[in-house]
């Protein structure tokens, strides 16, 4: 884990994300000496979106974004 001022990390963003990048580290940033926010890496989207199975065998058989009509539309209280 790496630690920066807020100041010295203003003035040096760029690098500090770029070794997020290839290093995968976590970034925490302090103000007068304490630890006041982190900057985590974040996994690819491909290997935290995954295709569920189940999901494959669902059929629409209607437009499930379609607007809903007047009648579908709750009553007001």
């Amino acid at each position: 884990m790496l630690f920066f001022n807020i100041h010295d990390a203003k003035s040096s963003l760029s690098s500090i994300v770029a070794d997020i990048e290839t290093q995968h580290e976590t970034v925490t940033l302090c103000r007068n000496g304490k630890p006041v926010a982190q900057i985590v890496p974040i996994e690819p989207l491909g290997s935290a979106l995954k295709r569920s199975p189940k999901l494959g065998k669902i059929k629409f058989h209607y437009d499930p974004v379609e607007p809903l009509t007047a009648d579908e539309w709750p009553e007001l209280a």
